[in-house]
């Protein structure tokens, strides 16, 4: 079932009871933005792993939710308008609720912060490798501090 399914037929409540996280060891998992609304995924992310914010601005993710259509976003169907509208006043909300658990992260790659670094005028001329180099360094200024070093076991 899509997650759109699992909305509309249980609900969101239902399908944040049921999300679960990996307990295989080194992993890359990337959750979608309501993981961290549960404290249960939060602690775990935390305790087994480094948690990484991928933080890309609000009009680039609405640009590309209205590219694809809304249809499955279950959270993006609460607004009125075109989908670029709907998908940003949907998402400033979420960040709204989201943002402090957000900041909690161990690391965090800002893809407006980046296309500055290399020149570019616009978040989405960024290469996946691009983005993937940055979130390295930031793990890496992250395992270099005392805590970082303890959880990694260094």
């Amino acid at each position: 079932m899509s997650v759109a399914e699992i909305f509309k037929l249980h609900g969101e409540s239902f399908f944040r009871k049921k999300e679960r996280l990996s307990s295989k060891k080194q992993l890359v998992v990337s959750t979608g933005g309501g993981a961290v609304v549960r404290d249960v995924n939060w602690d775990y992310m935390q305790k087994k792993g480094i948690v990484v914010w991928l933080d890309v601005p609000l009009e680039a993710l609405a640009q590309r939710i209205a590219a694809v259509g809304t249809h499955s976003r279950p959270l993006l169907h609460y607004e009125d308008g075109d989908p670029y509208t709907k998908a940003l006043k949907r998402l400033s909300y979420l960040l709204e609720q989201r943002g402090k658990n957000y900041a909690k992260a161990n690391a965090r790659v800002s893809l407006e912060e980046i296309a500055g670094k290399l020149g570019y005028r616009d978040v989405s001329d960024l290469t996946p490798t691009e983005i993937a180099i940055e979130a390295l360094e930031q793990i890496e200024v992250y395992l270099k501090e005392e805590d970082g070093m303890a959880i990694a076991g260094l």
